[in-house]
């Protein structure tokens, strides 16, 4: 497996959900949204980063889990913008 790589497109990926967020409108449920987007988006990378750095093979899959958890409610709150931001232009 290659550690570095998926250390720099799980960053790639927080970036990306920060320029999103930046992109989107302010109004107050936006924000909110976009709050949850961001933390769990974000998170992806440094939970990598954590796993990368486990102490034992339970360590690093009990910590991968938290990835694939954070990365599935990333999954969540765009499929939420998608619908909602899709709806308003319809």
């Amino acid at each position: 497996m290659d550690f570095e790589n998926l250390k720099q497109r799980t960053k790639k990926f927080g970036l990306s959900i920060i320029r999103l967020a930046e992109a989107l409108p302010g109004d107050p449920t936006s924000r909110i949204l976009l709050g949850q987007l961001v933390r769990a988006g974000t998170s992806v990378g440094a939970n990598y980063r954590a796993a990368c750095r486990a102490k034992s093979t339970a360590d690093f899959v009990s910590k991968l889990g938290t990835v694939e958890e954070e990365s599935d409610e990333s999954a969540f709150w765009l499929e939420i913008f998608d619908m909602t931001y899709c709806a308003l232009r319809a």
